[in-house]
């Protein structure tokens, strides 16, 4: 053990005992196998959640939501599918969260309202879990542990050191997960800045003595594989950010996210320095700095922030706004400022706007729409594609060539991302010397085994989006989404009459009435054509006594509907209504 230091001696010791333990058992042809299995994160982006099973024990490693696509109407998020785990909840022991993104612990409430087990994070992800927890009335219950990077833990036949990385939010780290079957690397979400302005680095050091001393398999994050190179420093954006405040005449407006600690801590030293106050606007901004002033990492020099309200009381050359809205989301603060319908703060000539953010994808057409409400107002734009005011926090190439050299898997699994950067990254990999058939490409769903030095895929388990809409958890499935769209898109038609409960007759109607359809139908000789249509349906009823009403509203709807897409060439939710009175 000579040259080894303290902490890999006292991994090293465990994993000794556990060694000498599994040798006092019988020497019968093991069938336990290590399992790892992908519940979310691997073909999307987001929803991130892995599983470690080895014999009767479950690691947990994240529980991430996304938000919803442009085909989920009125959901508000997605979590992952637990199915697995609820069919293996005796094995479920602990959970552990890389890092504060909602993407890594946005379903946690979720989760934990199922699963009563310890959850091990760093410091300011213990903190923002603790916040969300409170939303939901969970806090009580929580067992909430700290770790900080180069802690082990001990977690049934799994051993995990905690490795600092560099990313877009403080206090992430990656995973040194030592299990019987050899050493798994899971790199979080992380890039490798030489010159992070927080101090916060990438301990390549640690990953690259884990590589000296044999690593089974490497889990890498995906998400920048297509970008070349090295990503930005956060230390040029520094620089570009102080151009800024040198040349800026008005007030500075800022849309960060509010997770990215680093940045804010940036705007807010150079606004002292240039002699500005700073104004937070945003719940979660607010929220957020609180929680990072209240952990020790933003400080906030004395005298330097103002309440938004104050704003208008001091020299546009004096202020500094910190904000929400960077990827124009339709309730935050900058988008209500775009719209003239934020409170305190309106828009004018001379402000300079600073989206230090990069364009989520599928947020493009919501970001340039408020940069041209922005600019419509007299006010300056600065944003990525113009500017060096963002830097990723996930790796690009050389970097991801950079992890697999140091670490040296003998197996590579890629992870967090779609399909095509989970495959590009295996690219990548054989070009690092990787043979291809050590790689093993896998997706949600797909059971990773490991045994003996070799890997087998093992059963394909269920998995699965879970659409949160508003209290109800999963109770939208694809027929009531496939209903929003309709309405969205052509509208709805209702088919409405009364019966005669006892004879049959029909007392009102048939009468239609649309929503949401076109203008040019709602008078149009269309909707009598409908009329007649329901008429002749109810005409052709032998014995109304004794019929059943809800097989003639299906009726109705499959002729209308041919009706409508035959006439027009539309679809719209149709709606028998009968009422037996």
């Amino acid at each position: 053990m000579k040259g080894i230091d303290s902490r890999a001696r006292r991994v090293y010791d465990i994993i000794n005992i556990k060694q000498e333990l599994s040798n006092t058992e019988t020497h019968l042809v093991r069938k336990i196998m290590l399992k790892t299995i992908p519940l979310g994160g691997l073909g999307e982006i987001g929803l991130n959640m892995m599983v470690l099973e080895y014999d009767q024990y479950i690691l947990v490693i994240d529980s991430g939501l996304m938000f919803p696509e442009d085909y989920m109407p009125g959901i508000d998020v997605v979590i992952p599918d637990f199915h697995y785990l609820r069919e293996n909840k005796d094995k479920v022991k602990s959970i552990i969260v890389t890092h504060g993104h909602e993407d890594h612990i946005g379903a946690m409430p979720f989760f934990l309202k199922e699963f009563d087990v310890p959850v091990y994070g760093t410091r300011f992800t213990i903190a923002l879990l603790k916040e969300k927890l409170r939303e939901h009335n969970l806090i009580e219950n929580s067992n909430l542990q700290k770790v900080k990077a180069g802690d082990i833990s001990e977690f049934g036949p799994f051993t995990v050191e905690y490795i600092s990385v560099t990313h877009s939010i403080v206090d992430g780290v990656g995973l040194a997960i030592h299990t019987p079957e050899g050493l798994i690397i899971h790199s979080g979400d992380f890039k490798t800045d030489q010159t992070p302005v927080d101090g916060q680095f990438t301990d390549l050091n640690r990953l690259a003595h884990f590589g000296d001393h044999g690593v089974l398999a490497l889990f890498s994050d995906s998400t920048n594989v297509e970008k070349e190179g090295f990503s930005l420093s956060e230390r040029t954006v520094k620089h570009t950010l102080e151009g800024l405040f040198q040349s800026c005449k008005g007030r500075l407006i800022a849309a960060v996210f509010s997770s990215n600690i680093t940045r804010i801590q940036q705007i807010i030293n150079l606004a002292a320095k240039y002699r500005r106050k700073v104004a937070f606007s945003g719940k979660s901004m607010e929220t957020n700095v609180r929680i990072a002033r209240d952990e020790g990492f933003i400080q906030i020099p004395e005298g330097t922030r103002i309440d938004e309200e104050n704003i208008e009381s001091l020299p546009d050359h004096e202020v500094t706004v910190i904000t929400t809205g960077s990827q124009g989301e339709p309730l935050s603060s900058l988008t209500r400022m775009a719209q003239n319908r934020h409170k305190n703060i309106r828009i004018k000539e001379g402000d300079t706007i600073i989206f230090s953010s990069r364009f989520i994808p599928g947020n493009e057409k919501a970001i340039t729409h408020i940069i041209n409400s922005l600019y419509r107002k007299g006010a300056d734009v600065i944003y990525e594609k113009v500017s060096d005011i963002h830097s990723s926090g996930h790796a690009y190439k050389e970097e991801l060539k950079l992890l697999i050299n140091l670490v040296k898997p003998k197996y590579f699994v890629p992870i967090h991302g779609e399909y095509r950067h989970l495959r590009k990254h295996a690219q990548l990999a054989v070009e690092t010397g990787i043979p291809s058939e050590n790689i093993r490409l896998i997706e949600n769903g797909n059971t990773l085994c490991f045994q003996g030095g070799l890997t087998v895929t093992g059963e394909q388990v269920r998995t699965g989006r879970v659409l949160v809409d508003g209290k109800g958890v999963g109770d939208v499935g694809e027929l009531v989404l496939r209903d929003r769209r309709k309405l969205s898109g052509d509208g709805v038609v209702i088919a409405l009459l009364a019966v005669d409960e006892q004879t049959g007759d029909v007392i009102y109607g048939p009468d239609i009435v649309t929503r949401g359809f076109t203008f040019e139908v709602q008078n149009a000789p269309i909707l009598d054509e409908a009329k007649t249509l329901v008429s002749e349906i109810l005409a052709e009823i032998e014995n109304p006594i004794h019929m059943d009403w809800s097989e003639v509203g299906s009726d109705i709807k499959r002729k209308l509907k041919r009706f409508f897409f035959k006439a027009i060439e539309r679809s719209p939710l149709i709606l028998p209504i009968i009422i037996p009175v």
